[in-house]
C-alpha cells in the first residue's frame, strides 16, 4: 500500500499578467469562479481527496489569499447577530484548522519547479500533491480524488493528463508513452513544450500531480529548461525508471482559468451546474444570444 498523501502544495506566486488590469491589485487566484475564488475551488478539491495540510507558495501582494482562509471575527459576529446562519456557515467552512495551513515565499519567478522546491521543508520526506488553481476540472468526482484512487493502485508518481491538438504541444509538458491501460498510462519520458514535429504524443500534463519527495533531489540542482526556467517537468523526467510513473486520464471537462476565454467559459459551465443558478443563467444566455 503506497504511503498516504496528506499534504498539498499550491503554487500561487504568479503575477497574473494575462488578466491585467484586473490582477494589478488582486491575486488572480482570488478571481471568482461562480460564487467562490479559484483558490477556494482548489482547496476544496484537495480536502475532498483527503488532504490534511496545505502550503501556499506565495509572493509579494498575495495577502488576500491568507485573509480569505483566516478567521474574521467582525464578519462572523455581524452575520451571527443578524441571524444569517446560512452565510455564517459558508464563511466558517472556509477556515482551515490551525497549524494545517502554511505559507512560503517564492522571492523570484524562476519557474514552477522552483515554486515547488520552495515548499521542501513543508513536505519533508512524504509524498505530496501539487495543485495549480488556474486549471479547474468539472466532473462527476473531483480530479485529485480520482487520482488518489489510481495512486492507491500504482503508487509512485502520478500526473493528470489530457489530449491536446498536436499543433499545440509546444505549450505543454508532453508524455512519451510506454503503454496504456484504461485511464492509466505508463510513462517512459516527459518533454517540456516540444515542437509539434518532435512531440512523442499529444498527451499533456494537466495541473494536478502526486509526487514522491525524491523530486527535491533533482529540483535542488536549479537546472534551467524551457524558457530559461526551473521546470518541474524536467525534474520529474529524471525520476522515471527509478520509481513508478504514470499519467492518469481524468474524467471531466478541463478549463484553463488563466486564459480569459477559458475563465469566461468556466464561469458559465460552473454556474450551469449550480441548482440555484442554472435556470436563471440559461434564460439569461438565451436572451443575450
Amino acid at each position: 500500500m503506497p504511503q498516504k498523501v496528506r499534504k498539498a502544495v499550491f503554487p500561487v506566486a504568479g503575477l497574473g499578467t494575462r488578466f491585467l488590469p484586473a490582477t494589478k491589485a488582486i491575486p488572480k487566484e482570488m478571481l471568482p469562479l461562480a460564487d467562490r475564488p479559484l483558490i477556494q475551488h482548489a482547496v476544496e478539491e484537495a480536502k475532498a481527496a483527503g488532504i490534511e495540510m496545505f502550503c501556499f507558495v506565495t509572493s509579494r501582494g498575495k495577502s488576500p489569499l491568507e485573509d480569505h482562509f483566516d478567521y474574521n471575527y467582525e464578519l462572523n459576529e455581524t452575520l451571527r447577530k443578524r441571524g444569517k446562519n446560512d452565510l455564517l456557515k459558508v464563511v466558517e467552512d472556509l477556515q482551515i484548522e490551525s497549524g494545517n495551513l502554511s505559507y512560503v515565499r517564492q522571492p523570484q519567478p524562476l519557474g514552477l519547479g522552483h515554486a515547488v522546491w520552495c515548499a521542501r521543508e513543508f513536505i519533508c520526506d512524504e509524498p505530496f500533491a501539487v495543485i495549480l488553481p488556474d486549471e479547474q476540472v468539472l466532473g462527476p468526482k473531483p480530479c485529485l480524488a480520482q487520482m488518489m484512487d489510481a495512486y492507491e493502485q500504482v503508487g509512485g508518481n502520478l500526473l493528470s493528463v489530457f489530449e491536446v491538438p498536436r499543433e499545440q504541444t509546444n505549450k505543454y509538458g508532453i508524455l512519451d508513452i510506454e503503454k496504456e491501460d484504461g485511464r492509466l498510462v505508463a510513462v517512459k519520458g516527459l518533454v517540456e513544450k516540444p515542437d509539434p514535429a518532435d512531440a512523442p504524443s499529444n498527451l499533456s500534463i494537466q495541473g494536478r500531480y502526486i509526487l514522491q519527495p525524491e523530486i527535491f533531489d533533482h529540483l535542488s540542482r536549479f537546472e534551467t529548461g524551457a524558457g530559461g526556467e526551473i521546470q518541474l517537468t524536467d525534474a520529474m523526467a529524471r525520476l522515471i525508471g527509478s520509481q513508478p510513473f504514470h499519467g492518469f486520464k481524468f474524467e471531466g471537462r478541463r478549463f484553463d482559468c488563466g486564459d480569459k476565454l477559458g475563465f469566461v467559459l468556466a464561469n458559465v459551465a460552473y454556474a450551469l451546474e449550480r441548482p440555484d443558478m442554472a435556470d436563471k443563467v440559461r434564460t439569461a444566455l438565451r436572451d443575450m444570444i
